[in-house]
């Protein structure tokens, strides 16, 4: 790609080597205001990128149904996903909780402009902001162009494949003064809000633990069988960075099935690490404070990691004042452990041993923490004002990166054949000072014309 791509040369300047561009499938109508509905002008009108699973229910159960929010085009690699957006599939209701849907009315997406090409989408001047749900290993690209492209961004958890990635997601959403949203929905829940506000506001005494799940990393499953790519795919586009892979279904897949997926493959993802991770790691990240840092030391204990049985060792991490992170749990959320007692979420209740450090409301608190309540609304609010959200690009980043941080600790113990060293990492410079073979882990190679652009 071109390192420099501005507002309305997204195409222009591309690398020429991507497959054939199209003309949008269908013309976008609509855009008149309604009795007692916002006017055009006054809406924001946003477009979609990746609408397989979650970015369509993002699409068709979050953002369409804000009054002042026009849908005006959607892009999938996949034109079979692009055309059925308006059709609402079962699994949007559990994609997206009832907490965060403002209208029951269904929206109407007939008309919204469908392209195979993303970047077709990022070159309209009329959309203002983009919502990326696309797999996690193209983040990256998406966000980067959508900043360069002027466009506010949503993009789904985790945030990018490897920290050197959203290291680069940050630094443009930065330069182009963007409001970026990431999707980690948590840090709009009333329920962890209030947990870690008692953390942060010392009902615990001093957290010494915090104990999760012990998150599963991707591995290295055998090479899928190709069958026949479905018309309407462009395979070689959602590989995009990554190795040209044969085509599977099961790889195409949600990402959530049972079996091999894309997630499976350490190419494409962090499998559970940096799925579910981003979300509960991120709770961890608030709880102790550490929204622009993050743990100091991270090691693995046991039998190494074996990429070929899936034998994963434990995780420990050390953030700074020698809070230990274990991720050793049978299941999630995180439990925080204090001097006076435990904390943790179950369902939408916080609770605590003893009950009453849950149960006694904080009064004249001296930590007060971003309050919101609504993760879409907060978004869309932002975009309005011109400020960061709650789970601001930085935010998404530094949490993501706890989760890269195990998944690394746990590779280094299977190239060296040991656990137990303390890899060092120096969270600013977002490098490990005391081993080689933990850096090369810090970013992965892209298949060309996808690389991600030299300067921002």
């Amino acid at each position: 790609m071109n390192n420099q791509i501005s507002r309305r040369s997204v195409l222009r300047q591309a690398t020429a080597g991507l497959t054939g561009l199209a003309a949008p499938y269908v013309i976008p109508s609509g855009v008149l205001a309604r009795s007692g509905k916002p006017g055009a002008n006054d809406r924001i009108v946003l477009g979609g990128i990746g609408v397989r699973r979650m970015g369509g229910a993002l699409i068709r159960r979050g953002f369409a149904r804000f009054d002042h929010v026009r849908i005006a085009a959607v892009a999938d690699a996949d034109m079979r996903v692009a055309q059925a957006i308006a059709q609402p599939r079962p699994e949007d209701e559990r994609l997206v909780s009832d907490r965060w849907v403002v209208s029951p009315e269904p929206p109407d997406l007939r008309n919204v402009a469908l392209y195979h090409d993303y970047r077709e989408l990022l070159d309209r001047q009329d959309i203002d902001a983009v919502v990326i749900a696309t797999p996690e290993h193209w983040h990256a690209l998406p966000c980067i162009q959508a900043a360069q492209a002027g466009k506010d961004i949503y993009c789904e958890k985790p945030l990018a494949r490897t920290i050197r990635e959203g290291r680069r997601i940050v630094d443009a959403v930065r330069k182009y003064n963007r409001v970026f949203q990431t999707g980690t929905q948590r840090r709009s829940a009333e329920e962890w809000y209030t947990a870690c506000m008692l953390v942060r506001n010392g009902r615990l005494g001093k957290v010494a633990r915090v104990i999760d799940l012990n998150y599963a990393s991707p591995f290295d499953p055998p090479m899928p069988s190709a069958q026949d790519i479905p018309e309407g795919l462009d395979w070689d586009m959602w590989c995009g960075p990554v190795q040209l892979y044969p085509f599977h279904r099961s790889i195409q897949g949600d990402g959530m099935s049972p079996g091999l997926t894309y997630r499976s493959y350490r190419d494409f993802a962090g499998a559970n690490f940096t799925c579910t991770g981003s979300h509960f790691l991120d709770m961890v990240q608030w709880g102790l404070g550490m929204d622009c840092g993050g743990p100091v030391e991270v090691w693995t204990e046991g039998e190494p990691f074996d990429s070929k049985t899936r034998r994963a060792p434990p995780v420990f991490m050390r953030y700074p004042g020698d809070v230990i992170l274990e991720c050793t749990a049978s299941s999630s959320p995180p439990r925080f452990v204090g001097e006076n007692g435990t904390l943790t979420v179950q369902g939408t209740h916080v609770v605590s041993d003893p009950p009453e450090l849950a149960q006694e409301p904080l009064v004249d608190p001296e930590v007060e923490l971003y309050h919101s309540t609504n993760h879409y609304q907060d978004w869309l609010e932002c975009i309005r004002e011109r400020r960061q959200p709650v789970a601001d690009v930085e935010i998404g980043h530094r949490s993501v990166a706890v989760a890269h941080l195990g998944n690394i600790a746990r590779w280094v113990s299977e190239r060296t054949g040991q656990t137990g060293q303390r890899l060092q990492w120096d969270v600013q410079a977002e490098r490990f000072t005391n081993s080689d073979v933990a850096n090369e882990f810090l970013e992965r190679p892209s298949r060309k014309p996808y690389q991600l652009p030299e300067q921002i």
